[in-house]
């Protein structure tokens, strides 16, 4: 049984009379996808991931917390539906920059504090306001996702590209098979009658 099976997956690579150039054209076309999938998918994913990790890595050193006081007294905002409230809400603060000039902007700070109140905020090598960097988690997750989605796509690729092969090779064969049949089909209906 298994030499069997084995025989019929490997039909087109032995020399057979019945062969047809796109037999074998296919057949390298699937032994090429499958090491494209083996081999390139998990080298995307691996590549992918290095990169999202490093862009974040960078983006976590580049970003510095710094001392900030409220300017105005940060707004209590309304539950949600479920009573829940986040905690952080927006305000004005002020802080120093790296060249020592005072700023002003707004920034997530503690629900319900009070204009003067000592805060910390976020910003960049300039000395603007940016966003919290990603934790280790979140950057170990978006890494994973990245190297996941490249290793994927790549599959995806793959898989299409040979669909689109096999289907123009399919559409050949089955013009060559009219072809024949034109040649051959009155020959046989004359002995049919």
């Amino acid at each position: 049984m298994g030499t069997e099976v084995r025989g019929r997956r490997m039909w087109r690579w032995r020399h057979n009379p019945l062969r047809r150039r796109s037999d074998v054209v296919e057949a390298w076309v699937v032994l090429v996808t499958g090491l494209v999938m083996a081999v390139g998918g998990p080298a995307a994913g691996v590549a992918a991931g290095t990169t999202v990790d490093a862009s974040l890595r960078q983006e976590r050193a580049d970003r510095h917390r710094v001392p900030a006081v409220l300017k105005e007294d940060a707004p209590v905002p309304q539950p949600a539906a479920d009573g829940s409230t986040t905690g952080q809400v927006r305000a004005v603060v002020r802080w120093t920059g790296p060249d020592g000039t005072v700023r002003t902007g707004v920034a997530q700070v503690h629900q319900g504090s009070r204009a003067g109140t000592a805060t910390e905020v976020w910003t960049d090598g300039r000395g603007r306001l940016v966003q919290q960097p990603p934790t280790s988690e979140q950057m170990v997750t978006r890494a994973v996702l990245a190297g996941t989605s490249a290793a994927a796509g790549v599959g995806a690729v793959s898989l299409a590209g040979r669909g689109v092969v096999r289907w123009r090779l399919d559409r050949a064969r089955a013009q060559e098979w009219g072809r024949a049949w034109a040649e051959v089909g009155p020959r046989w209906s004359r002995h049919i009658r």
